[in-house]
Parts: structure tokens; sequence; C-alpha cells
């Protein structure tokens, strides 16, 4: 049965239209992201088959080209307009939180560093520099290191604080 078919309130874009985004399952967002379907299947049951094959949402949005490709409805051109949906995203959040909020909490810090490392496939240390209010100047990945560590050099650390201190 197409989506065309279905009851307005179930259409996953009339949906978010009328409930807002939140409202929707990971499957429904997905399904509006591909827009179509594939021969007996309709975008919904399609994005479903999908999160079940990669296991989740963030597993799907993380896949390499090749993996993404191999399945049915998906290639090269649904795997660039997720990735730049998906940098869309990234960029959002980070002018949003330069922009207005200050860092105040260990949980604030926590959220910002996991939503700029989340898609990291390595250990990166990094220096996070704050203003006197607390609001995020810049973040620097000084060090890239293997899947479960990074050596770090004290001095490079230290230089890039004077570096960082004397612009600002």
């Amino acid at each position: 049965m197409s989506i065309r078919d279905w009851p307005a309130a179930e259409r996953p874009r009339e949906k978010l239209l009328e409930l807002g985004a939140a409202a929707l399952s990971d499957a429904e967002l997905l399904a509006i992201f591909l827009r179509t379907g594939v021969a007996g299947q309709s975008a919904v049951d399609l994005a479903r088959h999908l999160l079940a094959d990669f296991g989740s949402l963030r597993a799907l949005l993380e896949a390499d080209l090749p993996s993404f490709s191999q399945r049915l409805g998906l290639g090269p051109a649904k795997f660039a307009q997720l990735q730049a949906v998906l940098e869309m995203g990234r960029r959002h959040l980070a002018e949003r939180l330069r922009r207005d909020s200050a860092l105040e909490s260990p949980q604030a810090v926590r959220d910002y560093l996991k939503a700029r490392l989340r898609h990291e496939p390595h250990e990166v240390f990094g220096c996070l520099f704050l203003d006197a209010k607390h609001r995020v100047i810049c973040f620097e990945a000084l060090f890239f290191g293997s899947i479960d560590g990074a050596s770090v050099y004290p001095r490079q650390v230290v230089n890039s604080g004077i570096i960082r201190s004397i612009q600002a």
C-alpha cells in the first residue's frame, strides 16, 4: 500500500507538520529523507528495513559509502545527501553553542564534546577554549591517536593555550 493511501494523520510528512519532528519515529524521519520506497515497499517500510539491517539510526548515519550503497534503494546520491544533512546538523549545533549558550556545567561540556567528537573513529585529545563567561571560543584538536589512546605532548598543549590567550 502506498503512503498516499494512508490516512493523512499517519503519513510521516503530514505528521511532522502537524505534531513536529520529535513526534516521529526514526523510521518515519528516515522515510521523509528517502522520499520514495522501492518496488513493493513504501518509504516507511524501506526505512524500517534499513534500520533493522544497520541496527540503529546512528549506525546507518555512520555507515561508509560501500556498506550504505549495498542496500536496495540507496546509492551515492542518497549517501551524499545524508552526509550533507549530518554536516548541516553539526554546523547548526556548533553555531548555536558558540552563539547562544555558556557551558556552565560538566554535563553541558560533556554534551558539547559528544556532539563534536562522536563521529571520530579514534581517540582525539583537544582543548576547549572558553571566554570568561564560559562561552566557547573554539575547540582545537591537538592530538589524534589509535582506537584506544593518543600520545599527548604537554609542551604543545601549553603553547596552544598561550597562543589562544594572546589572540583573545
